[in-house]
C-alpha cells in the first residue's frame, strides 16, 4: 500500500508540474448505471445525429473493451474558469456569443500535449504501459471522473467540482499499473435546479437528462442541417456553443480563474461583431479560425449560426450584409439568410427580395423558409 502511495503521489506531482489542476484514480471496470443510461439515451434517439456516439457504444459503457490490458485509469482535469459571468454577454445583440471554452487554442491540443507528457513521465519510471485520451475517444469521461472522485456529475449532467464549478476540461490516461482506485465525490446538488430551469430550450426531461437534439451547444456545433423554427430565437446571439447551464451552477462561486496561458480568450473571439462574422469567405473562416476547435465545424454552418444572431439581433443595419448571402453556394447559408430577412425587413422589403430570388431558388428547403415567413 506504501508503495502504491508513493506511485499515487509522484504522478499527481508530475501532472501538476505538466498544469493540470485536479488528479484522481478509479478502476478500468464496466461503468455499471452509467453505462445503463447511456444504452437508454441512445435508445431514446437523445445524441440526434451524433453517429458516431452510437458506434462504439459497448466502449463507452466498458472501458476495457477499448483497451483489454488496462488495469487503472488517471482522470486529470483543467481549469478554464472564465474572468467574466458568460450570462452577461446574452444581451450584446450585434456581437456573437462563443462559448467559454472556444474563445482560446483548442483544448483538444492542449490537454493531449500535457497528458503525454505525464504518461512518458509514468512509462520512464515505473515501466508502465499507457495510453492517453482527451473527449476524441470512446471513453465517457465525465462518469469516470466522478467515480474517481474529481467531481460529481451534475443534474445538467456535467463535471461539478467543489473547487472549480463547472469550468474543468477532462483527459485520461490508461494504464497498465494497478493503482488503488480513489473514492468517488458525494452529490451536493441538493435541491437546486438552476441548470434546468435555466435551459432556453428545454434539452432537460429531468435532472441529469440530456435531450442533445434540443441543446443549443449540439445544434450550433454538432448538428448538420437546418436549425428547426423553433430553436432560433432561444439561441439569441449563441454563434458557437451554449454556457447557460454551467455558469449559471451555484458552486461557480468557488471556481478559480483559469491560469493556463492557452486557454486564454483571443480578443478576436470574445465578443466579435456580427456584421464581420457574416462577411467571412471559406479562407478567410479558415484564417480567423486557425487553432480554434470552432474551425472544425466549417463555414458554412458557422454562418448558419450567425445569421440566426442576427435575425435575433433587431438590427436593421444588418439587412445588406445579409442579403448577400441570398446568393451563397450553401442553402444552410442562404436559408437561414431568408430567415433573417424575415426577421429585419419590413413587408415591403422582403416581398421585394422574394419576388427577386424565390423562382430561381432550386433549393427545396431555402424555399420553404420564403414561403414560411407568412408574407
Amino acid at each position: 500500500m506504501a508503495e502504491d502511495s508513493a506511485v499515487k503521489e509522484h504522478i499527481i506531482r508530475t501532472a501538476g508540474e505538466a498544469g493540470f489542476d485536479l488528479v484522481r484514480f478509479t478502476d478500468a471496470g464496466a461503468l455499471g448505471p452509467n453505462g445503463r443510461y447511456f444504452r437508454e439515451f441512445l435508445r431514446q434517439d437523445r445524441h440526434g445525429d451524433m453517429a458516431w456516439i452510437e458506434a462504439k457504444a459497448d466502449r463507452r459503457c466498458a472501458p476495457r473493451t477499448l483497451w483489454p490490458e488496462a488495469r487503472s485509469i488517471i482522470l486529470l482535469a483543467m481549469n478554464y474558469g472564465p474572468h467574466h459571468d458568460p450570462l452577461s454577454q446574452l444581451g450584446l445583440k450585434n456581437h456573437g456569443n462563443i462559448s467559454v471554452y472556444a474563445r482560446g487554442r483548442d483544448y483538444h491540443d492542449v490537454v493531449k500535449k500535457k497528458l503525454k507528457q505525464v504518461a512518458r513521465d509514468l512509462h520512464r519510471h515505473f515501466e508502465a504501459e499507457v495510453k492517453v485520451f482527451v473527449d476524441t475517444a470512446p471513453v465517457m469521461e465525465k462518469p469516470l471522473a466522478a467515480r474517481a472522485g474529481l467531481g460529481w456529475q451534475g443534474k445538467h449532467t456535467n463535471l461539478v467540482s467543489r473547487e472549480y464549478g463547472s469550468w474543468l476540461f477532462l483527459g485520461s490516461i490508461f494504464t497498465t499499473l494497478d493503482l488503488a482506485p480513489d473514492e468517488p465525490e458525494s452529490d451536493h446538488c441538493g435541491s437546486c435546479r438552476k441548470c434546468l430551469d435555466i435551459c432556453p430550450t428545454k434539452a432537460f426531461p429531468a435532472p441529469r437528462e440530456l435531450d442533445a437534439r434540443r441543446c443549443i451547444s449540439y445544434l450550433t456545433i454538432e448538428y448538420k442541417g437546418h436549425i428547426a423554427r423553433e430553436f432560433r430565437k432561444a439561441i439569441g446571439n449563441r454563434i458557437y456553443g451554449c454556457d447557460d447551464c454551467l455558469a449559471v451552477c451555484p458552486w461557480n462561486k468557488y471556481a478559480r480563474k483559469l491560469a493556463e496561458p492557452a486557454y486564454l480568450p483571443r480578443i478576436e473571439l470574445s465578443l466579435p461583431v456580427l456584421s464581420d462574422l457574416v462577411a467571412l469567405d471559406d479562407a478567410s473562416f479558415r484564417q480567423v479560425f486557425s487553432g480554434s476547435p470552432i474551425k472544425r465545424i466549417g463555414r458554412d454552418f458557422f454562418i448558419r449560426n450567425v445569421l440566426i444572431a442576427i435575425g435575433n439581433s433587431g438590427n436593421s443595419g444588418f439587412i445588406p450584409g445579409v442579403e448577400q448571402k441570398l446568393c451563397d453556394p450553401s442553402p444552410y447559408v442562404r436559408a437561414m439568410a431568408v430567415w433573417a430577412l424575415g426577421q429585419l425587413c419590413n413587408i415591403t422589403r422582403f416581398q421585394g427580395l422574394k419576388k427577386e430570388y424565390y423562382d430561381n431558388e432550386t433549393n427545396s428547403d431555402v424555399r420553404a423558409e420564403w414561403t414560411e415567413q407568412g408574407r
